[in-house]
């Protein structure tokens, strides 16, 4: 089923959803059940699972290193196709533009539409490691707004190379990112909601936010979107802070910032067992004036670990 028809049937009951990452190359799919399983007693009508770049690593080979290109967490399609017969829940991959070609790109949406999946978050994805700026792979896409079309076509029947006139097109619903505090790239909020309407305007369905540790900032940037002419669902991203280093790290890598008041609590904390109730108790506040100002879903960035988010969702849910 698509997100827009969960969120639909709950006819303004507030949804549970989370994200997971797919373990790296050599571990156990049972400790992603382990973490998913404590979580499926609040329901949740889709999975978000992501989808990591590629990335170099250094091989000796005789004394010489040879670089070469390799994805430590491969398998999100084959996870999202796991994790929806195992709970019987819809599962959404993150397709990106980076790392993938346009060819690439159209195998993995046939194999989603072979598995029965029903949704695609489509993704520009962040430059590799190393690289200051993004660049689009050789043969694919440079920006999310071309993803979002490619997967419209398809449904359309127009592949790539070829027009199939078929009974059996994909109907993916297509999922694209937000920004409350804009993109990092973009010059402005207002420069950063013309490019999210082009994404809309073009086939999306519906918008994931980017986390946020000021509602305000949410609710400032769903009254925008609406003011520039964007009417899909709006989602919010949620994630609790976890560990001392949050407080450098998250404004780092996603230019987002802290609020004062949750800084100086976690300054306070002196392990990370207190830090981590610091930021359970924050996400449920959080979590509960969103709720009650009747956001569509409430989604979870829980980065493999469900211990926190299940203490949230208890609270919530």
């Amino acid at each position: 089923m698509k997100v827009t028809e969960h969120i639909e049937r709950a006819k303004g009951e507030t949804l549970f959803s989370f994200e997971i990452i797919p373990p790296v190359k050599g571990r156990s799919i049972k400790e992603l059940y382990d973490n998913i399983d404590p979580l499926m007693e609040f329901k949740p009508p889709f999975i978000d699972v992501t989808t990591s770049r590629e990335e170099y690593v250094y091989i000796d080979r005789d004394g010489l290193l040879d670089k070469k290109l390799t994805r430590m967490r491969p398998g999100t399609v084959g996870i999202c196709a796991s994790i929806k017969h195992k709970y019987d829940v819809d599962t959404i991959p993150h397709v990106l533009c980076g790392g993938f070609t346009k060819e690439e790109t159209e195998y993995l949406l046939v194999d989603c539409h072979y598995l029965g999946i029903d949704n695609i978050m489509a993704l520009r994805g962040d430059a590799m490691k190393g690289e200051q700026y993004f660049e689009p792979t050789k043969g694919g896409h440079k920006y999310a707004s071309e993803l979002v079309s490619q997967i419209r076509n398809l449904n359309s029947g127009q592949y790539l190379h070829e027009v199939i006139e078929t009974d059996n097109c994909s109907d993916f619903c297509i999922g694209v990112a937000g920004y409350p505090e804009k993109h990092m790239e973009a010059p402005s909020m207002k420069t950063d909601l013309k490019w999210l309407k082009k994404k809309v305007d073009l086939g999306a369905q519906y918008i994931v936010t980017q986390m946020f540790f000021d509602n305000q900032k949410y609710f400032d940037f769903v009254t925008a979107a609406r003011e520039a002419g964007i009417d899909v669902p709006i989602i919010p991203g949620i994630k609790p802070i976890a560990v001392k280093r949050h407080l450098q790290l998250l404004p780092q890598v996603f230019r987002i910032d802290l609020p004062q008041d949750l800084i100086e609590e976690v300054e306070k904390c002196r392990n990370n067992t207190a830090i981590r109730q610091v930021g359970i108790e924050w996400a449920i506040a959080q979590s509960k004036e969103l709720k009650d100002a009747g956001a569509p879903v409430l989604h979870y960035y829980s980065m493999g670990k469900s211990d926190n988010i299940r203490e949230i969702a208890k609270a919530i849910f």
